[in-house]
């Protein structure tokens, strides 16, 4: 079957995606499919899925130190009070990816979040989480979708509440990264 989960160097079963680098390998077992919960937690799950738009993720994994020095952590309150001259700063950093677009949306949704409550994000993003029970579990990378009713809706009520840079499919992607969906396949050993 094309896309099941393959046996990694240790002869584990992984999904296939995360054999081609060493930090997949340590990404999908130790964090992708695992529930994340925080305002600060989420929003830099947002931050990073939409630096990844059209970009491979590992280009994100192999910079997201760089990412949170730059964005100071992703705290929603720091990074809502940078600057232009922060700005600047980020669009001159090697350390990031330094798209102006995707730049100005993170600094764009950290302003607006920092006037939602406490937990607001969190509850949020969670309320769209489907029912596991209803969802079939993939055994194949082709069972695995690119966006859901659940990923449009989301990506519609962030939009609606202000929040830049998060279309259906970079809303799926940070359901899967964050355990509101889990898209491990059946064989894999990090399926919950």
């Amino acid at each position: 079957m094309t896309g099941a989960a393959l046996a990694g160097p240790d002869g584990v079963l992984r999904c296939p995606w995360s054999l081609s680098a060493e930090e997949y390998v340590a990404y999908h077992d130790e964090e992708w499919g695992r529930p994340i919960h925080g305002d600060d937690a989420l929003y830099e799950r947002l931050s990073l899925e939409a630096f990844q738009s059209g970009l491979s993720w590992i280009t994100i994994l192999r910079r997201r130190e760089g990412f949170r020095a730059a964005f100071a952590e992703f705290k929603i309150a720091s990074v809502a009070a940078f600057t232009d001259a922060d700005r600047e700063r980020l669009l001159a950093d090697p350390g990031i990816i330094r798209n102006g677009a995707k730049i100005d949306a993170t600094l764009a949704n950290a302003r607006v979040l920092a006037d939602w409550s406490p937990g607001e994000l969190d509850a949020l993003i969670w309320s769209f989480a489907p029912d596991p029970a209803s969802r079939p579990i993939p055994r194949s990378l082709a069972d695995v979708p690119a966006v859901t009713d659940e990923s449009t809706a989301l990506s519609k009520a962030l939009k609606k509440r202000g929040l830049r840079f998060v279309g259906p499919t970079t809303a799926y992607a940070l359901m899967q990264a964050c355990g509101l969906v889990d898209d491990h396949l059946a064989d894999c050993v990090a399926r919950r």
